[in-house]
C-alpha cells in the first residue's frame, strides 16, 4: 500500500506545475485538447496507487455512476472498489513561457473527487515557438531533452530538463 498523501481530501483543486529549461523557444503546451495526459493517481479512501499511468483528453468526458454529472476521468480502485473522478477546471492550459525558464508555473488545474494525482508523464506531441515566431508543431518530451534548429533565425533550440509537481490550486 502506498504512503498517505499529506493533502487527503474527498474534494479539492489541484494545480500540475512544470519546470523546463528553454533555450531559444517560448510557449511550450500541449498539442491541443486532443492531447492525451497520463498520470499517475492515488484512492484517497485506501491511499492505493494505481501501478499504470491513466490517460485523459479535455476533449472526452464519461458518466459518472448513479449521477447525471461526468468527468474527464472517471475511475474504480482496484483495491477498495471506490469509484473517484477528476475534470479538467474550464480555463485552458497555459503555455509555459520563456519567462517562466527553469521555475514552475501552472500548465492546468484539475477538480478532483475521492483521488489524487501523484505525477506526470509529459508523453505525446508539444509544441512551442522560436523568437522570431517559427512554429514547431511536433516537440516530443518523453526523452527529457527536444532539439531543433530555428531556419529563421539560424540558431538551435532546445527544451530539457523538465519536471512536474501537483500542488493545492
Amino acid at each position: 500500500m502506498s504512503e498517505r498523501p499529506p493533502y487527503v481530501n474527498s474534494e479539492k483543486f489541484l494545480k500540475l506545475e512544470i519546470k523546463a529549461e528553454l533555450e531559444n523557444v517560448t510557449d511550450l503546451a500541449p498539442s491541443g485538447d486532443d492531447y492525451e495526459y497520463n498520470f499517475k493517481v492515488v484512492c484517497n479512501s485506501c491511499h492505493e496507487e494505481h501501478p499504470k499511468y491513466v490517460t485523459l483528453k479535455r476533449s472526452e468526458t464519461r458518466n459518472i455512476s448513479n449521477s447525471r454529472g461526468s468527468a474527464h476521468l472517471v475511475w474504480r480502485c482496484g483495491n477498495c472498489k471506490k469509484e473517484s473522478s477528476a475534470s479538467f477546471v474550464a480555463e485552458p492550459s497555459k503555455p509555459y513561457s520563456s519567462e517562466s525558464n527553469g521555475q514552475f508555473a501552472t500548465l492546468l488545474k484539475m477538480e478532483c473527487r475521492g483521488l489524487e494525482f501523484t505525477d506526470f508523464a509529459p508523453k505525446g506531441q508539444w509544441t512551442c515557438k522560436g523568437e522570431t515566431g517559427t512554429k514547431f508543431l511536433d516537440v516530443d518530451l518523453e526523452d527529457d531533452d527536444w532539439v531543433e534548429y530555428d531556419e529563421k533565425a539560424k540558431v538551435d533550440v532546445r527544451i530539457s530538463n523538465i519536471e512536474s509537481q501537483w500542488t493545492r490550486a
